[in-house]
């Protein structure tokens, strides 16, 4: 108790700000994105939007299937550069644009917080009877993996 009597709340910045959003639910990533832009505003903030192209979702010929991968990644490219348009708009200065491949917890907790270093992440979380290896899914992962704060919204 007397620590906390003679503790000073300080105030929290983010210089850099991680928003994952997911491909094919734009309803579990728009509140997240919201805020992801607000906050990026408000702190004048570099902000990272990621999409993971979910190679789990993909069946055996399709994965192998060069034509169908490159296909799904300009799919992803052209996602991302309406959610940097729409950030962009909103006020945020710098947007940074980014497309990996995988697993989402897994992939943006090992290689995108590392490349990226971001203050915090932001994941949006989806409908519970979803069962797909979507980012919202895979929120949990996320936080439990992550060196970083993260912002679970709904």
């Amino acid at each position: 108790m007397d620590e906390l009597k003679e503790y000073e709340v300080k105030k929290i910045e983010y210089s850099k700000i991680l928003i994952c959003v997911d491909s094919d639910d734009f309803e579990s990533s728009r509140n997240a994105f919201n805020y992801a832009c607000s906050l990026a505003k408000h702190y004048n903030a570099e902000l990272g939007i990621v999409s993971v192209l979910e190679t789990g979702d993909l069946n055996i010929f399709q994965s192998l299937d060069p034509e169908v991968l490159n296909q799904r990644r300009e799919e992803i490219k052209e996602l991302l550069e309406v959610y940097g348009k729409k950030a962009k708009e909103y006020g945020v200065q710098d947007v940074h644009m980014l497309v990996t491949e995988g697993g989402p917890g897994a992939v943006i907790t090992e290689k995108v917080i590392p490349k990226f270093q971001p203050d915090l992440v932001i994941v949006g979380v989806e409908k519970k009877n979803r069962t797909r290896n979507t980012i919202g899914s895979q929120a949990a992962k996320i936080v439990n993996n992550s060196n970083v704060s993260v912002s679970v919204i709904r």
